[in-house]
């Protein structure tokens, strides 16, 4: 189960608005969305949480790119609205690296050489380059300005949308939309 609120500044303070993220499927539609939900472009902050599981916080400030902060890369990238955010830029991966030899299929046994590597001592290799880390990616200083700091996010639990609209004087707000 999974929850997914929008939570847009303005003069008045915080305004929630609930929102599906299943017409949803790249970070631009993501940030359009949020965009969408404040026409003054002001902060517009996306909290997504898989209950027990991973939290994530995408900040759009006007037309500036989002900023994206995951406590769980692993465990989000076993969730589809977890795919969306953990973008190959997120990750540290070159979007382009290697595109042309994936489509060679070149597995390293065409010379009889094995599809796993070994290590120094004969060991299997067992990660990938594309290996998802786990623990939180992205930037922690996402909230900073709003007065949640990276240690206080770093230590959020899997309540962290609620503790984050605590935080920013909004919890009543975001209730209304849960």
């Amino acid at each position: 189960m999974y929850f997914a609120a929008l939570l847009a500044r303005t003069e008045d303070g915080w305004k929630a608005s609930d929102t599906e993220l299943d017409d949803v499927e790249t970070l631009s539609d993501l940030a359009d969305l949020a965009r969408e939900s404040s026409p003054d472009e002001d902060t517009v902050l996306v909290l997504i949480e898989q209950e027990d599981a991973w939290f994530g916080v995408v900040r759009v400030d006007g037309e500036d790119d989002p900023r994206i902060y995951v406590s769980d890369a692993a465990a989000a990238a076993r969730s589809s609205y977890g795919e969306i955010l953990l973008t190959d830029e997120l990750l540290g991966r070159d979007p382009d690296d290697g595109d042309d030899l994936d489509a060679l299929d070149l597995d390293g046994t065409e010379d009889g050489e094995s599809d796993e590597d070994e290590d120094e001592d004969g060991a299997r290799a067992t990660g990938s380059a594309d290996a998802v880390p786990h623990g939180p990616v992205g930037d922690p200083q996402i909230l900073d300005d709003l007065g949640v700091s990276e240690k206080e996010l770093r230590l959020m639990s899997t309540e962290a949308v609620t503790e984050i609209a605590e935080s920013l004087g909004a919890s009543e707000t975001l209730e209304t939309v849960r």
